[in-house]
C-alpha cells in the first residue's frame, strides 16, 4: 500500500480564515502602524495581527487612514449600491421585454 504524501501548501493552513468587519481591520491597522512605529518588519507585524501580507497590504490601500465610522458608512454605501444596481438591472430587463411585446417578436 502507498502512503500518499502531501506537500506542506496541500490545504493544512495554519491560518484560519475568517472574515473581518470594516472595525476590526480598522483596529488591526491602528495596531500594525504602532507596531511599525516601534521598528517591526511587516511579516512580523502581520504575524501579531494573524493576517497574510497580501490581506495587510490590501487593507491598507482600501482602508489606510479611515476611521471606524467612515469603513461603516462604506459599507452601507456598497450594499445600498449594491441593490440600486439589481434594481437597474431589473428594470432594464423589463424594459426589453416590453419593447419586444409592443414590437410583437414574442
Amino acid at each position: 500500500m502507498r502512503a500518499l504524501i502531501r506537500p506542506d501548501w496541500a490545504g493544512d493552513s495554519t491560518m484560519k480564515r475568517t472574515r473581518h468587519t470594516a472595525e476590526q481591520i480598522i483596529r488591526k491597522l491602528k495596531t500594525a502602524e504602532q507596531l511599525i512605529a516601534q521598528g517591526k518588519t511587516v511579516a512580523d507585524v502581520c504575524r501579531v495581527i494573524e493576517v497574510t501580507q497580501p490581506t495587510y497590504h490590501r487593507w491598507r490601500q482600501q482602508y489606510g487612514g479611515m476611521q471606524a465610522e467612515e469603513a461603516k458608512r462604506l459599507t452601507q454605501l456598497e450594499k445600498e449600491n449594491a441593490r440600486l444596481k439589481k434594481l437597474l438591472a431589473e428594470a432594464e430587463l423589463e424594459k426589453a421585454m416590453l419593447k419586444d411585446l409592443a414590437e410583437g417578436n414574442f
